[in-house]
């Protein structure tokens, strides 16, 4: 039994309980509660990888098909050292509510490697990703599940992927992976999907508080993709300013918050960031930003927080730091907020983007990838970028008015709205 303070950060049981809250609340019959509860199915593959140095080392990985009643399981997978099954379950869970929520025919799914991909050479890497494939290709397919791009991983890994289930199946099966390079069959518009989706989501947010977006400032946890394009969107698409971001330097194996007087230009930090998300503190300190501690991104007095990096990083312990200016917390992350947190953010009357509303923008141009690839056509980024924005509109109003009619937060108005579009389709099918 997992208790005490193990359990109130353990991600899988913070997805569980925030499902019973809705639970509750649309009258879920039982056996249909239990089902919403776990995974459909998942595996536990284990992969050996010749080193460049010639020994073999084994290393351990999942992919959790959650739910599929809506269609194919759909998530990302992840390269991280501190991986665990129970962190991918709860991926999943939010990936079957991120795709019903804006109302995408898939499911959820994720997957997930123990690994430190910094550590790894590119042969290594290489060798890694399509030894994940080889052990999980009988499970996968544009029809069943499609992986995609997360924490760790890139592009470049999606394309070993899909190399080596084509290699497997024996012909050209692009809707299999999404995230992938342009010329394989990726999309216009994806690398920034994600962050794009995030300052809709906070644009609409603002407007319902409203609050003019060009006089506002944020502040931001990470700087890896999201992170960046979240930054670079709500500096150029709503005119606001960004006053600091925090990235974790495995240089120095610690984080950094960087900022710089009047407000900090994305797109100079990404010239010196490198693929993990890392900014180069050298050439930072030289165009004159200041490397604060790496915690110092949560109590600055701005009026937008987003969490972009990993779970559990707004607790009963962290919250209290939030500046009481801050109207918004959007939720870049998943899982970024714990259901203590989450009870003192609405004590201070603090709008809350949930995660599977806030960073839908990537499954969405991702399940566009998808069409795209079934039809051999290929949209223009503004084409994309459109889309997606009717999409993360569309849903968040979903979200925001399911909220104001059952008087409940954000995140359990957010529930409402998948949990209600997942349960009707096990009920059609006849599962529960």
């Amino acid at each position: 039994m997992v208790t005490g303070e193990v359990a109130s950060l353990n991600p899988f049981l913070i997805a569980q309980r925030q499902l019973d809250e809705a639970a509750g609340v649309l009258k879920l019959d039982r056996g249909l509660h239990e089902l919403l509860r776990w995974p459909l199915r998942e595996f536990h593959v284990r992969i050996p990888v010749r080193m460049d140095n010639g020994s073999v080392r084994v290393f351990e990985g999942f992919r959790v098909q959650y739910n599929n009643a809506r269609g194919p399981c759909k998530g990302g997978i992840r390269f991280a050292a501190d991986e665990t099954v129970d962190t991918v379950r709860a991926l999943a869970a939010w990936m079957t509510w991120k795709t019903a929520v804006v109302d995408l025919p898939l499911g959820g799914g994720k997957g997930g490697i123990v690994c430190n991909p910094k550590e790894l050479s590119p042969g290594e890497l290489e060798r890694l990703s399509r030894g994940y494939i080889r052990a999980l290709a009988p499970a996968i397919g544009a029809d069943r599940d499609v992986p995609a791009p997360d924490v760790g991983t890139n592009p470049q890994i999606m394309a070993w992927m899909l190399d080596e289930y084509e290699t497997i199946v024996g012909h050209a099966a692009p809707g299999v992976i999404t995230g992938k390079p342009i010329p394989l069959g990726g999309s216009a518009g994806r690398t920034g999907a994600t962050g794009l989706g995030v300052v809709i989501a906070i644009r609409e947010a603002l407007a319902a508080l409203g609050m003019d977006p060009a006089s506002t400032t944020a502040s931001i946890q990470g700087f890896g993709n999201v992170a960046q394009y979240a930054a670079i969107h709500y500096r150029e698409v709503l005119g606001g300013r960004v006053l600091a971001v925090s990235c974790w330097d495995h240089k120095d194996r610690r984080a950094y918050t960087y900022t710089k007087k009047g407000g900090i230009d994305p797109r100079f930090l990404q010239t010196i960031t490198d693929t993990f998300g890392t900014v180069d503190r050298a050439k930072a300190e030289q165009a004159g930003y200041e490397a604060l501690a790496g915690d110092a991104w949560l109590g600055l007095d701005v009026d937008v927080l987003i969490p972009a990096a990993m779970e559990n990083v707004i607790t009963a312990d962290t919250v209290g730091r939030i500046s009481g200016r801050v109207k918004i917390l959007a939720e870049a992350a998943n899982g970024p907020t714990t259901p203590e947190a989450d009870q003192v953010l609405q004590k201070k009357g603090i709008y809350v983007i949930p995660d599977f509303l806030c960073n839908a923008g990537g499954v969405t141009v991702s399940y566009f990838e998808q069409v795209q690839n079934a039809y051999n056509f290929h949209w223009d980024v503004a084409e994309i970028n459109r889309r997606l924005d009717e999409k993360m509109t569309k849903a968040f109003h979903a979200v925001h008015d399911a909220a104001k009619e059952h008087k409940v937060p954000n995140r359990v108005g957010a529930y409402l709205v998948a949990v209600e579009r997942v349960a009707e389709a096990v009920k059609l099918r006849g599962w529960a």
